[in-house]
């Protein structure tokens, strides 16, 4: 299988991966070109930053979560034949799970045989960079650096040095230069990451300014070259397509979306589909009630403290999520669900009211209180996943529980990670669950089979 891609890496966080793969991707698209992206690890935000970008879902490709075959598989399945694959990298290029890099984004590249566009940061560089890039191209001489994209260079006169440096030392070309002020103010940050594309106060205006900071100042018709040199896909075997518990008529399961909870991959709503469940949106910020005719109820993840005030005024709708809860509606809340049916959230000297399922408050803090992947071993009774299964997923949490003596059982050991509390995670109440572990449906196939086979028996028996 041919399909022309790029694979978008950085020495670091913060080095302008996603700037880059969105200015890419907006540049061919504004050429007529189908573009398609894809994010490697587990990322909600950036992975929204590419969807918006290039008009389709980005796909997740995480080779510790899913292993190194499904991700391929993955990568071939949504990838486009005839356009542009932009595959933005995380953290620095060999940046893994272990000091020898495994799972980092160069292993990614190898997997799917992409060749990479490095970006450098030239922040006071010149010649030094050209040995960022040399001693990448040693460290693994089986990964292919194709192209360089300087980001925030200041002035000509360190391009040139920069790109005449670079180019002779490695061979490698450069393909881009951004100027130092501009991506920052486009994309701002706060803790976990960007502003989502769902809150960012300029959006409207977001598209076209981020064309007029990229053209002309990345190469596009290299990168498309580099692209198309990219050799064939691997020949992967699918694994067998998960078959979930079906019934008629269709279970419909609501989940929570608007600005306050963004975080789903598009994976996890497709095995919900794929068993036959229709999907019904909610927003908690304006809805009045959990509707009546539903047999689950899924909450994802995202930034309930920012909209705590909007959230803790809209209290019809805790109370029905209260209500619903005690009457053994299956609610399946990862971290800012979690957040949502705690009682309280408190951030920034404020104390914003939830839904109040669960018997404890939270609180956000100045650093992460959890962050990388996450490995659970189920050890009790729950009702979404068989004692004894294996759950690979990650976790990035500024809150945490406050500790109290009224905190919930829970139903799972954690082995790698932080989890809700005494190294436990999913807070168990009824038919309840709450984690700070978020879990993909590729690589927990467990998970669609147990949300699916827990809504089927609400509807048996709703008691």
């Amino acid at each position: 299988m041919s399909a022309p891609r790029l694979t978008v890496a950085g020495l670091g966080g913060d080095s302008g991966k996603t700037l880059v793969s969105l200015g890419i991707l907006l540049l061919a698209q504004q050429r007529g070109l189908d573009v398609r992206a894809f994010k490697k690890g587990p990322d909600y935000i950036d992975a929204a930053w590419l969807r918006w970008a290039a008009g389709h879902p980005a796909r997740n490709l995480d080779t510790y979560m899913m292993g190194f075959e499904t991700p391929v598989a993955s990568f071939a399945a949504h990838a486009t034949t005839a356009g542009l694959n932009v595959i933005e990298g995380n953290r620095g290029l060999f940046d893994g799970s272990d000091p020898g890099g495994t799972h980092s984004t160069a292993e990614l590249a190898k997997v799917i045989r992409s060749p990479i566009i490095l970006v450098l940061t030239a922040t006071k560089v010149t010649r030094t960079a050209a040995a960022f890039v040399v001693g990448c191209q040693y460290l693994d001489p089986k990964i292919k650096i194709s192209g360089v994209v300087l980001n925030k260079v200041a002035t000509l006169r360190q391009e040139g040095v920069l790109r005449e440096a670079i180019e002779s030392a490695s061979g490698v070309p450069v393909v881009g230069v951004l100027p130092r002020a501009g991506g920052e103010a486009l994309l701002p940050g706060r803790h976990l990451g960007l502003v989502t594309p769902e809150e960012h106060p300029q959006i409207d205006e977001l598209r076209e300014n981020l064309i007029s900071l990229v053209a002309g100042n990345l190469d596009l018709d290299h990168l498309l070259d580099i692209a198309l040199s990219a050799p064939g896909l691997p020949p992967v075997t699918p694994s067998p397509a998960p078959v979930y518990p079906s019934s008629a008529p269709p279970l419909r399961i609501a989940y929570l979306s608007d600005s306050a909870f963004t975080f789903y991959y598009p994976e996890n709503i497709e095995a919900l589909a794929a068993g036959g469940a229709e999907l019904i949106p909610l927003s908690a910020l304006t809805a009045p009630e959990i509707p009546d005719a539903i047999d689950a109820l899924y909450i994802g993840g995202g930034f309930p403290e920012t909209h705590g005030a909007t959230l803790a005024a809209n209290k019809p709708f805790h109370a029905s999520v209260r209500a619903r809860a005690a009457a053994g509606l299956p609610i399946y809340a990862e971290c800012g669900g979690l957040m949502l049916l705690s009682r309280a959230i408190h951030w920034n000297g404020e104390r914003h009211e939830m839904a109040g399922v669960l018997p404890f408050e939270v609180e956000v803090r100045n650093r992460p209180q959890g962050h990388g992947y996450a490995d659970l071993t189920v050890d009790a009774s729950n009702p979404f996943f068989p004692v004894g299964a294996v759950l690979h997923g990650h976790e990035f949490h500024y809150s945490r529980v406050v500790p109290s003596a009224d905190l919930p059982p829970t139903a799972c050991k954690v082995t790698r990670g932080t989890g809700c509390y005494r190294k436990r995670d999913g807070a168990t109440i009824g038919k309840v669950w709450a984690s700070y572990t978020h879990l993909h449906a590729l690589a927990t196939p467990e998970w669609g089979a147990g949300f699916l086979a827990a809504a089927a028996r609400h509807r048996l028996s709703p008691a």
